[in-house]
Order: C-alpha cells, then sequence, then structure tokens
C-alpha cells in the first residue's frame, strides 16, 4: 500500500492543474469554459477524497492521509482555489 507521502505526491498533479489553469498557463485551447470547469472539478473532487483517506481500522492499510501532520496546504489551497475558479468562471 501507498504512504501518505506518496498519495500527497500523486495528488501534486492536481495541484498543478489547478494552480495553472487559475493563472491561465495551463494549455486549455480549444475547450469550452464548461470543459475547463469539469476538468478542474474533476481535480478538485481527486484531491478531496485523497485528503479523507484514512484506514478503518488497525487491519485497514489506508494511509491515514487525514490524520497526518504532513504538510498538506498546497492541497487545501488548491481545492480552495479551484472551487472559487469555477464559481467566478
Amino acid at each position: 500500500m501507498a504512504t501518505v507521502t506518496e498519495v500527497l505526491s500523486a495528488g501534486t498533479d492536481s495541484v498543478n492543474l489547478i494552480d495553472g489553469v487559475k493563472a491561465g498557463t495551463w494549455n486549455v485551447e480549444g475547450m469550452t469554459q464548461d470543459e475547463i470547469n469539469e476538468m478542474v472539478q474533476r481535480n478538485v473532487d481527486h484531491l478531496e477524497i485523497i485528503l479523507e483517506y484514512a484506514p478503518l481500522d488497525s487491519d485497514d492499510e489506508t494511509p491515514d492521509v487525514a490524520g497526518s501532520s504532513d504538510d498538506k496546504s498546497s492541497y487545501t489551497t488548491a481545492v480552495t482555489d479551484g472551487k472559487a475558479y469555477i464559481a467566478a468562471n
């Protein structure tokens, strides 16, 4: 099973996409605003899911991302920014 660090590392792609769309540096050529918003929403959803990862019991090997003291601020900020972007567009 993956570690908390590995799970968060995998979420970095979603952070980068959301940040890039917000900054106008992500290539969205040929996409409608609805398609861009859907893409951002999928990545927001992904981040929200991984940030809630937690083992159900002592036999569950799910990494405890929710309970981890690792810095998750870039992930939570991307969720907030992604939702704000969608609301504004």
